[in-house]
């Protein structure tokens, strides 16, 4: 579990570095309005859900309750909170787009914790005959699915770095919605190789968060418009 601790605090230094470094003043919100609201809005959403959802993944499939995190529950809270926020504050456009390169990296370094970290962390895959196959030392040769939502990651801050450069609006105005599209298909993807128990539809819990996530990037890429946040009338 070191190793694992070892690479979180890994992932958030350099997701902080980033985003203070070089998005934290660009974040889009009407002028006048307090970032640390905000902000304090993404944090307690970001918490929450982490906490929640592994918790209740974990009584679900474990049938009992483990303390834990999950990324997937922490970009549902943080979802959730944001978009209250926003419609208590009248906001329309999306907020998000700068913490888009930060939460990419800093989930594909965390990955490698979990992957490193064998059967204790609870992420690793179904058993497989594939030839890279991973044996976590019980004899069993399983998806190294971590590792795969890692890869993925990485491709997506890579391709936030590249949008943020040719096409800044677009970027601004979409990245966010685009992220939480792909984080939510290829985490449904890789569920699929994971011993989770299923609760409905033959879908675990995760898959059916997921969902979630997915038709809300679909509903707000259509609703999104070329336009920076601002206050409703």
């Amino acid at each position: 579990m070191y190793i694992h601790l070892c690479f979180d605090m890994l992932a958030y230094l350099i997701s902080l570095y980033l985003f203070r470094r070089y998005f934290y003043r660009k974040v889009l919100l009407p002028q006048g309005e307090s970032k640390w609201n905000y902000y304090t809005a993404v944090i307690v959403g970001f918490v929450s859900g982490a906490i929640g959802l592994s918790l209740l993944n974990a009584r679900v499939s474990l049938d009992q309750w483990i303390a834990g995190k999950s990324i997937l529950g922490a970009l549902f809270g943080a979802v959730v909170a944001v978009e209250l926020f926003k419609r208590y504050h009248r906001i329309t456009g999306s907020t998000g787009a700068y913490f888009v390169p930060s939460l990419a990296i800093g989930i594909a370094i965390g990955r490698i914790g979990c992957f490193l970290t064998g059967l204790e962390d609870y992420t690793y895959g179904t058993p497989t005959n594939v030839p890279w196959g991973v044996d976590f030392g019980d004899g069993i040769a399983r998806h190294p699915v971590q590792l795969y939502e890692s890869a993925a990651m990485l491709g997506f801050f890579l391709f936030s770095l590249w949008l943020y450069r040719c096409n800044r609006h677009y970027f601004e105005t979409k990245v966010f919605y685009i992220f939480v599209f792909f984080y939510a298909l290829q985490r449904f993807v890789w569920e699929f190789l994971k011993p989770y128990a299923n609760v409905a539809l033959g879908l675990n819990l995760f898959q059916i968060v997921c969902i979630a996530l997915i038709l809300y990037a679909v509903i707000y890429l259509k609703r999104s418009r070329d336009f920076s946040p601002a206050v409703q009338s």
